[in-house]
């Protein structure tokens, strides 16, 4: 069998502090792989199980757990100990009654919150790329890695509800003002306001968003806005 290049392991001081875990133990933690999410923005499976969520007490648990087909995410069984759980996955377990998604909440990137049944099939996007390949149909893809053939009509930094885990989407929330926008990065990770302006990018600046965050407002980078709605969020993010 091929190897995947890439070493499996990560010193514990140097991994990032949303993945929840303890700095003095063990030298070395398991990482994240290659994958559908940028590996400074995921948490590795046995690490959201062991560290993040605390259900299991041990690696030698979550190995079990995962090589067993006890954990699903976005609907699709995992057996990898090293997949990338990113912004909005849905993660399901076995037995478990509890559902969660992972938003930026509380000053950290990635936090998971539990969200009722009826979402567990609901995903928000972000357009990152579209390819026009014939007269009517666009190659759209999304921040976690998945892509889709459609006549949508979307422009990159747009935001999709799409059904998972077959990939259909059911909405389009679009950049623009008056919609609400929540911060996946940064220092103000997990807020959410009203968008006031948006700054086209210059050889220099990239494109910028002016953000009202209760009473201040603030000038941050497109591309880490997500826009949820245009009044409450269309999903569960709380």
């Amino acid at each position: 069998m091929v190897s995947i290049a890439g070493s499996k392991k990560l010193k514990r001081q140097m991994a990032p502090q949303f993945w929840g875990i303890t700095r003095k133990d063990k030298r070395f933690v398991i990482t994240v792989k290659p994958g559908p999410h940028k590996k400074s923005q995921a948490i590795p499976t046995a690490v959201f199980l062991r560290d993040t969520l605390k259900i299991v007490t041990s690696l030698r648990e979550a190995k079990a757990s995962i090589y067993s087909g006890k954990v699903k995410i976005d609907g699709v069984v995992r057996k990898s100990l090293h997949h990338a759980i990113g912004l909005m996955d849905v993660v399901e377990l076995e037995n478990v009654s509890d559902i969660y998604r992972l938003v930026p909440a509380e000053e950290k990137m990635l936090k998971p919150i539990k969200i009722n049944e009826s979402e567990k099939s609901k995903k928000l996007v972000t357009v990152t790329s579209k390819t026009t390949i014939s007269k009517d149909k666009l190659q759209i893809g999304f921040h976690d890695g998945r892509s889709i053939i459609s006549d949508s009509k979307v422009n990159i930094g747009d935001t999709c509800l799409i059904q998972i885990p077959d990939v259909k989407i059911l909405e389009i929330i679009k950049l623009e003002v008056g919609s609400q926008g929540l911060v996946t990065r940064g220092n103000n990770v997990g807020q959410i306001g009203k968008i006031e302006a948006i700054e086209e990018g210059t050889f220099i600046l990239p494109k910028r968003v002016i953000l009202t965050l209760e009473d201040r407002k603030i000038e941050i980078p497109a591309d880490i806005i997500m826009p949820i709605g245009k009044g409450e969020p269309i999903i569960q993010l709380k």
